[in-house]
């Protein structure tokens, strides 16, 4: 019998370079399909008219449409957790205000880089149910902020994994209001710094220091 998460596993893994070139088409190809028409339109066909390739290529790596979409969705996550890794792993042992700038900078520039593209895969998550893919990238990066805060030379916190969920947790609302249209997106800067004002004044306050 067949399960539910079987069905959205890719078929095989790309390994040669003519693999790999076909299925960032594919990728990318879903992005602009979900952008253009929205992912109840989002089809195999479309998706494969608009990379170029036939629908019987595209079967070769993906057994049905939600296969690929939640492949594309998490690639786009990982992907987010990967830059925010890297940010905060650079950050460690410096002062905390440069470990709430890394926190937050790094966040809005991969979740805003493209807001049509990660508006067209929230769309995507809720339909498919990612919030399980969600929950175990967030872990890791819970895990990753809770490091920095530790290292962090000037601050002292009691429970740095629950103060980093909080002031992660800030960062999403914002961002959330962008994707859906409630803030202009030319603000984005402004928010920006607007949250690492926030998140440096809370991790402060949080560790007794002025």
């Amino acid at each position: 019998m067949t399960t539910p998460a079987a069905t959205l596993k890719a078929r095989k893994l790309p390994v040669q370079d003519r693999s790999r070139a076909t299925r960032e088409a594919l990728h990318a190809a879903v992005i602009q399909v979900l952008v253009r028409d929205g992912v109840r339109q989002c089809t195999t066909t479309r998706v494969a008219e608009r990379a170029g390739v036939s629908v019987g290529s595209l079967y070769q790596y993906y057994p049905n449409r939600d296969a690929l979409l939640a492949d594309v969705l998490s690639e786009h996550l990982t992907g987010i957790a990967d830059a925010m890794s890297t940010a905060l792993t650079s950050a460690c042992g410096k002062p905390v205000a440069e470990v709430a700038a890394a926190l937050v900078t790094s966040f809005l520039e991969t979740k805003l880089r493209n807001p049509n593209e990660s508006s067209a895969l929230y769309a995507v998550s809720e339909e498919l149910g990612g919030s399980a893919m969600i929950a175990q990238l967030r872990i890791r990066t819970l895990a990753d902020i809770a490091d920095a805060l530790r290292s962090a030379p000037d601050i002292r916190l009691n429970n740095p994994e629950m103060i980093g969920a909080i002031a992660f947790g800030a960062l999403i609302g914002p961002v959330r209001s962008v994707l859906e249209g409630h803030l202009a997106r030319d603000q984005i800067p402004a928010i920006k710094d607007e949250l690492i004002v926030m998140v440096t004044a809370y991790l402060k306050a949080a560790g007794n220091i002025s």
